[in-house]
């Protein structure tokens, strides 16, 4: 018997979720299958360039569903109070500076179902998400990132 991965997550993030699979079920499923039987029309499928297209969307969608399903599926929703004490934890939102040059960055530890780096999401998975878990106010954090090791101060969690 083989265990599924359990998606930590925020209420908001399932709801996200949620409305993204429905979105894909009933406006984006039936979008695409008229996009099939248009391009079917056009005769000879062999070398319709819109019908592999369109078959190559409905496999996207159908993979997505499928994955978001999952996601949904094994949720953990992250509470309030797994979030509260003084130590980084997934659903937190801590704020560091860089050291030396005191460059300040905030970010929120969520599960990776929910990351979103460009809104200052981070997965709980990754290396700077990694080296903060646990981690409390006013700690010197050495983080392994892609790009080299970075030291960073934490200065408030949320």
């Amino acid at each position: 018997m083989s265990t599924e991965k359990v998606f930590p997550m925020t209420q908001e993030g399932k709801t996200k979720l949620e409305q993204e699979l429905e979105n894909l079920k009933t406006v984006k499923r039936k979008e695409v299958v008229e996009r099939i039987k248009i391009a079917r029309s056009f005769g000879d499928l062999s070398e319709n360039s819109e019908y592999d297209s369109a078959k190559e969307e409905q496999a996207f969608v159908e993979g997505r569903i499928t994955t978001l399903e999952n996601m949904i599926r094994n949720a953990k929703i992250i509470t309030e109070d797994e979030m509260k004490g003084d130590a980084v934890s997934l659903g937190s939102t801590v704020t560091f500076v860089e050291l030396p040059d005191g460059e300040e960055e905030t970010y929120s530890i969520v599960g990776s179902a929910e990351a979103d780096p460009f809104e200052g999401k981070i997965s709980n998975d990754s290396p700077i998400a990694k080296s903060l878990i646990g981690k409390k106010v006013g700690e010197e954090v050495s983080v392994q990132t892609p790009g080299g090791e970075m030291s960073v101060k934490i200065t408030s969690i949320n």
